[in-house]
């Protein structure tokens, strides 16, 4: 089982985060739920990925968004699926939430309070990738 190493960015916004329904047409876990996510393309770090994949699944800018967290990374095994991933979580604060706008990865979004995220089917290990970034407060 190869390991692939992603990011999951949690995007904050009055105390509720976005969670994103992964549409049919991305490589796993389609119609599951997941935060702002994508593989480490090489020569990035997991900081610049995490911006870019920001800009290309919601078109925020860098001017739209505060990074208020990184957590430490998180091993996630799903034997079901033949994957290891290695999680680098993200929390962002968003200034402009009427700026969103999904591309094709997803097919709905929501923003919910942190404490329902378990009321979701998710993608593996969202809520322990959360938990990493939970305790960053302004």
């Amino acid at each position: 089982m190869a390991t692939r190493s992603v990011v999951t960015s949690f995007l904050e916004y009055d105390r509720k985060i976005l969670i994103l329904r992964r549409s049919d047409r991305v490589g796993s876990y389609q119609g599951r739920w997941a935060g702002v996510s994508g593989s480490i393309d090489p020569g990035h770090t997991p900081e610049e990925q995490a911006r870019l994949e920001i800009r290309e699944e919601t078109a925020l800018t860098d001017d739209d968004v505060v990074l208020l967290a990184s957590g430490e990374p998180l091993a996630v095994d799903d034997p079901t699926n033949d994957y290891h991933w290695l999680v680098h979580p993200f929390r962002f604060r968003v200034l402009h939430p009427e700026r969103i706008q999904t591309d094709w990865e997803h097919v709905e979004h929501r923003w919910i309070d942190p404490a329902e995220l378990a009321n979701f089917e998710t993608v593996p290990s969202l809520i322990d990738a959360w938990q990493r970034v939970a305790g960053a407060r302004e």
